[in-house]
């Protein structure tokens, strides 16, 4: 195989910040998923119970697309370099995921779906396609845009810093952008086309979103793949021992990726299997959450439901607000990692308080929906009829808290894993990329198992969502304490080197 560690000259700071403006692009296609299509695939008439299944891609993608992606772009031999074809690849199918999202409802219609009814399943197709091309293209990008960055730094430690820094800087600019788009609520007459006969005011703010978040990815990738001249680096190559014909070429471009996973899983330390451990846990935890919260203030909270009045449209707003008050208080706690980690004794101890906050936090969901519940009240309506008025200004308050509060255990959540795991692939002598590769099955298979089972879950006591937060609750509870008692202290425990989501 080629010579992946050979020292190239590190690029100017300018040409890494303008790669790495690519992840907010990318983060704000994510946020807007996040915040606004479970309860939109609901408003086409997906019954929550199958809501989560939809989500099965972005898991099941990372899990095979992004090492796929990274490992093929490793070989590519293009004119054009090895990563920018994979992240043009990317920003194609964004676009053409877009498209099919935003426009599912008027597809739908115009093909028979009828506006009267709840269920439209023309659209419900057209959506479900639009949706796992989207994930299968923000996980094509976002591996070659790493490894693009890394090319720039040319192996030097100090640029990688920076270069790590600035990608997850990024992440946070896209994820409040998004964020911020998904809580206005009259996005739409920007783009004044967008709301349609078969698209309501929910749908044509969607669909704005969306178009927003397209421009954006495209003016930042279409300047970084014009002006970013990716730097030479020796292309690995397959073995030669093997025949050199057609057939085993594809079984030679395919061998050593699947191989090098089987072997990286079979000799993986003792440490690295509690770290998965502890990892599965957390993400048992942070999933459902990630998937339904702002359905659950729609639902549970302001006490709307779905295609029936404007209440639900509001607490999706207002979930929306909440998440880019977590992304917020998150990008603050990534700064603030190292110095909490010296003052609670080092990250193993930092990670496990931090879960049973995430338990507290989670479970506190519970409280809220109670209050909420019993604090409902009727006012007349402008047609003089008694309709149910959102929650108080303090339940609203409340809810805000929790979700600023979340974004302290995310954060964690979002760097210290990966830190351990560079740590003790560093102690063991394994390599680190292959480590990290393992680590990001710990984090999709609970994906996997939540989307499959979420839903059904839920149904069995009335098709709300706090059933799954009280299950995410005890996971985070048992992470914490499974991070507490299992996991080694790492040798050196320096918290100092946490910079961008690993050891450095």
């Amino acid at each position: 195989m080629g010579n992946h560690n050979a020292k190239l000259p590190s690029s100017p700071l300018r040409k890494i910040i303008t790669v790495a403006s690519i992840a907010s692009g990318v983060q704000f296609g994510w946020a807007l998923q996040l915040s606004l299509l479970t309860p939109y695939v609901q408003l086409l008439g997906i019954p929550h119970t199958w809501a989560a299944y939809i989500w099965l891609c972005g898991p099941i993608s990372g899990m095979i697309v992004q090492p796929l992606v990274g490992y093929y772009s490793d070989m590519c031999t293009s004119r054009f370099g090895r990563r920018k074809p994979f992240i043009a690849a990317g920003v194609a199918l964004v676009g053409l995921a877009v498209l099919l999202i935003g426009f599912a409802a008027d597809i739908g219609h115009v093909f028979g779906d009828q506006l009267g009814r709840v269920s439209k399943p023309r659209a419900i197709g057209v959506f479900v396609v639009g949706f796992w091309i989207l994930d299968v293209a923000n996980n094509t990008l976002q591996g070659p845009c790493r490894a693009f960055l890394a090319d720039l730094s040319g192996g030097n430690s100090d640029t990688m810093r920076t270069a790590n820094a600035a990608f997850s800087f990024f992440m946070a600019v896209g994820n409040v952008l998004g964020y911020a788009a998904g809580a206005y609520t009259n996005l739409y007459r920007i783009f004044p086309f967008s709301k349609t006969e078969a698209c309501d005011i929910y749908c044509a703010n969607l669909k704005s979103c969306f178009f927003l978040s397209i421009a954006l990815l495209m003016a930042l990738s279409t300047i970084a793949l014009t002006f970013i001249k990716e730097p030479e680096a020796e292309i690995a190559t397959p073995e030669k021992n093997i025949e050199d014909d057609t057939t085993s070429q594809g079984y030679c471009m395919k061998l050593p990726f699947f191989g090098d996973i089987i072997g990286a899983l079979r000799d993986l330390p003792r440490p690295m299997w509690f770290l998965l451990l502890v990892t599965c846990l957390n993400w048992i935890a942070w999933f459902p959450f990630l998937l339904f919260d702002t359905d659950w203030m729609g639902k549970e909270v302001y006490g709307g439901k779905p295609n029936e009045g404007i209440l639900y449209n509001l607490g999706v707003r207002a979930g929306s607000l909440g998440l880019m008050t977590n992304s917020i208080v998150l990008g603050f706690t990534s700064v603030a990692i190292p110095y909490l980690a010296k003052v609670l004794g080092g990250v193993k101890r930092l990670w496990g308080g931090v879960n049973f906050l995430l338990a507290v936090c989670l479970a506190m969901t519970v409280l809220v929906t109670k209050m909420a519940e019993s604090s409902r009240h009727y006012a007349n309506g402008p047609d003089g009829k008694l309709t149910l008025q959102g929650p108080e200004p303090g339940i609203k308050a409340s809810v805000l808290a929790l979700f600023g509060v979340l974004g302290i255990p995310q954060a964690i959540t979002f760097s210290i894993p990966f830190a351990l795991a560079s740590t003790f692939s560093s102690s063991s002598g394994a390599g680190q990329g292959l480590s990290l590769g393992v680590l990001n099955l710990a984090i999709v298979v609970p994906q996997i198992f939540v989307s499959v089972l979420s839903g059904p879950w839920d149904a069995l006591f009335g098709g709300g969502n706090l059933p799954a937060f009280i299950v995410g609750a005890i996971s985070a509870a048992a992470s914490g304490i499974f991070a507490l008692t299992l996991l080694p202290t790492p040798a050196p425990d320096a918290p100092t080197k946490l910079v961008g989501g690993g050891f450095h």
